[in-house]
């Protein structure tokens, strides 16, 4: 009888595994981006990514010792546990429980008696209640694996964008640097012309300034450089010292943005993947809270050596067995049982939605990813012939100012706008990198193959 009801429930969901939710989509989640069933950049190790030695030893050594690595392992850990607590919890529980007793009436001769039970009980999991329960214990589990996965993806990112920085920076400071040693060039230039009587003090006192600022410019890069090394030095776990690092126009990536299908998301991207799982836990929660609306069934029994037989003491002391069945239905709590499944479905439909806006947020990260990597590799032509054509007017203006009425402010601007075109050019190609880093990250890049397989 009990199993026959145990089927009429089925359909009340205490039975049926988790499946993903119709209403979850993923067409169109890049936008306007082109894409095909094929491997996409996320299915590339790291190390084939960013081929950097200086970068790669980095990125060793802050998944083995950054401390939001090693808790996140031990997240791990302790969900592992509690998962082997519930797939224990099919198992029957004994105890052992001796009791003595020593008891006088009246000053007569002591009885001594004694109970030696072991004790088992065994709980029947008709309703599913602990299937239930290991089954949440296993999407936590799976959810946490995710986390730690998170983690790794999310340094490995900031360890290359903060090393690229780094590159990105000495660039500039070395293009700075260059600029300084020409005004220095130009202001002796003009106090030569000046001693000849074709330029004025105004024009010497403005190229001395310029030259200045320039100089200026170096102690803020300098300070950067090393905000941007300790901020790497942190992750390490490391006291702040110089990065080893290499140069930005050595710098080989990707050409390759293969994005693949949205669908991938769900199998890489490991917030998305966190997302779901904690969409399976709930499902299960309330999966279990169901299960407590109807009877628990447990077996008990005991075994063991007494020398109490109720009424007299017997000694030796003899064997003795029990056996019990007890069955136990919510009636008066039933109510309260309602309230926690009505709970449960509404925390469900909350870690539905969540899912939902997390996979849409990561479709947007990937075509930002995108677009900023595209748009920075098209600017880079552009800006190339910006700074040859300004180059020709630096040389321009210059003999021109020399041998003919064109003034000083001419050539400044033009030096300014050659420099402001030489850094921007740094920072494009900075972007594309980031671009890459970024879209390596959104498509769920950096996963560790091995404990997918654990």
């Amino acid at each position: 009888m009990i199993f026959c009801a145990a089927a009429l429930f089925t359909a009340c969901g205490i039975y049926k595994p988790y499946s993903r939710p119709d209403g979850i989509r993923t067409d169109g989640l890049y936008g306007n981006v082109e894409t095909a069933d094929t491997v996409s950049l996320a299915d590339l190790s790291w190390s084939e990514v960013f081929t950097d030695p200086q970068l790669q030893e980095l990125i060793r050594a802050v998944l083995a010792n950054n401390t939001d690595m090693l808790s996140a392992h031990l997240r791990v850990e302790e969900a592992k546990a509690t998962l082997s607590s519930a797939r224990l919890a099919y198992l029957p529980m004994f105890n052992f429980a001796p009791q003595g007793a020593i008891s006088s009436f009246d000053n007569s001769t002591p009885s001594k008696t004694y109970n030696l039970p072991v004790t088992a009980s065994w709980e029947i999991d008709i309703f599913n209640g602990l299937t239930n329960a290991k089954r949440r214990a296993k999407a936590l589990y799976a959810q946490s694996k995710e986390y730690e996965q998170a983690v790794r993806t999310q340094l490995i990112a900031n360890v290359a964008n903060l090393y690229y920085t780094l590159l990105m920076l000495d660039s500039q400071y070395a293009v700075s640097v260059e600029t300084v040693d020409k005004w220095k060039e130009s202001v002796r230039a003009m106090r030569a012309l000046k001693e000849a009587g074709m330029a004025n003090e105004a024009g010497v006192a403005q190229y001395e300034a310029n030259t200045l600022a320039v100089e200026a410019s170096l102690r803020d890069m300098e300070y950067s450089i090393r905000q941007v090394e300790n901020t790497l030095c942190s992750l390490l776990c490391e006291t702040p010292h110089t990065i080893v690092r290499g140069r930005l126009e050595l710098q080989h990536l990707p050409d390759d943005l293969l994005v693949g299908v949205p669908v991938q998301l769900l199998a890489n991207r490991p917030d998305v993947r966190s997302a779901e799982l904690a969409l399976t836990a709930a499902y299960y929660a309330t999966a279990s809270a169901r299960s407590a609306l109807y009877p628990k069934i447990t077996l008990s029994g005991s075994a063991g050596w007494t020398n109490n037989a109720g009424a007299m003491i017997v000694n030796p002391g003899k064997l003795l067995l029990s056996a019990a069945g007890s069955l136990v239905l919510p009636i008066l709590n039933a109510r309260a049982g309602r309230a926690k499944v009505k709970i449960a479905k509404a925390q469900q439909e909350e870690a539905k939605l969540n899912f939902q806006q997390t996979l849409l947020n990561a479709g947007a990260e990937v075509n930002n990813a995108l677009m900023l990597c595209q748009s920075a590799r098209a600017k880079s032509v552009l800006r190339q012939q910006q700074i040859e054509s300004l180059e020709r007017a630096v040389e321009s203006t210059e003999l021109l100012m020399r041998h003919s009425t064109t003034t000083y402010l001419e050539v400044l601007t033009a030096r300014q706008s050659l420099l402001s075109a030489q850094l921007s050019q740094i920072s494009d190609r900075f972007d594309e990198i980031q671009g890459v880093v970024t879209l390596y990250q959104a498509l769920g890049g950096g996963r560790d193959r091995a404990a997918d397989n654990k």
